[in-house]
């Protein structure tokens, strides 16, 4: 059983999805409250957080950023249906995907399922990739960039390992949205768009500043350097 832990302070809406995620073989812990979330997913013990923007005590965004000092757990927020600055603050503070209440919960399995396959997917990889000073292990799930770590979450490292496989090539935003986060690219969705930005910053060095190139029209591309492979 997959222990997943939700922070919501709609305690019916918890008690409903503990029991219909539990049909698909997940574990729910609830947390009603972003001081007692923080910590809860902080632990260790839960695959995968689905958290809430609105929270007592502490905001769903702060949770977030505070998780994400010290934590690459995948995390599912729920934003208010239409509020696009709460999808976008959240990717760019470090979510792995967002989906707007109310929703379908079968929605909400397809995509926990979709970011559990890809963690899982490059957890069970062997080998390494890289181009030019980019480096990743795919194994331990770990990337640098000229021999400096990056902090990369559970997307970041998916769009970073599909892009250095794919060095020099033009990927179009369809087909990374389904690389990274296992779903089709929807209408008005800039989800791919902001991880980009997001790991576009994490790679940029005085020297590279543009590693990412954005194609209008047709998509995102690693620019090639010098030493690309595959180990």
């Amino acid at each position: 059983m997959t222990r997943l832990l939700i922070v919501d302070d709609d305690t019916e809406l918890c008690a409903l999805l503990a029991e219909r995620l539990a049909e698909d073989g997940f574990v729910l812990t609830a947390a009603y409250d972003g001081q007692q979330g923080l910590e809860l997913a902080s632990s260790g013990d839960y695959s995968l957080v689905i958290l809430d923007v609105m929270l007592p005590r502490m905001s769903g965004m702060e949770v977030l950023k505070k998780l994400r000092l010290h934590s690459s757990v995948p995390v599912l927020m729920l934003t208010a249906r239409g509020d696009d600055i709460d999808r976008i603050v959240g990717l760019e503070v470090g979510a792995d995907d967002y989906l707007p209440k109310p929703f379908n919960p079968r929605e909400l399995v397809a995509r926990i399922r979709a970011i559990l396959r890809r963690f899982d997917e490059r957890r069970g990889s062997d080998g390494r990739v890289s181009s030019g000073d980019i480096s990743i292990d795919i194994a331990t799930r770990e990337a640098w960039v000229r021999k400096t770590p990056l902090h990369l979450t559970t997307i970041e490292f998916a769009l970073l390992e599909v892009l250095t496989r794919n060095a020099g090539r033009i990927l179009s935003r369809e087909y990374l949205t389904d690389a990274a986060l296992g779903r089709k690219l929807g209408t008005f969705d800039r989800t791919i768009d902001v991880h980009i930005s997001n790991l576009r910053k994490k790679l940029e060095t005085e020297s590279e500043p543009h590693q990412i190139k954005t194609v209008r029209g047709s998509g995102y591309m690693l620019a090639p350097r010098r030493g690309s492979e595959r180990l």
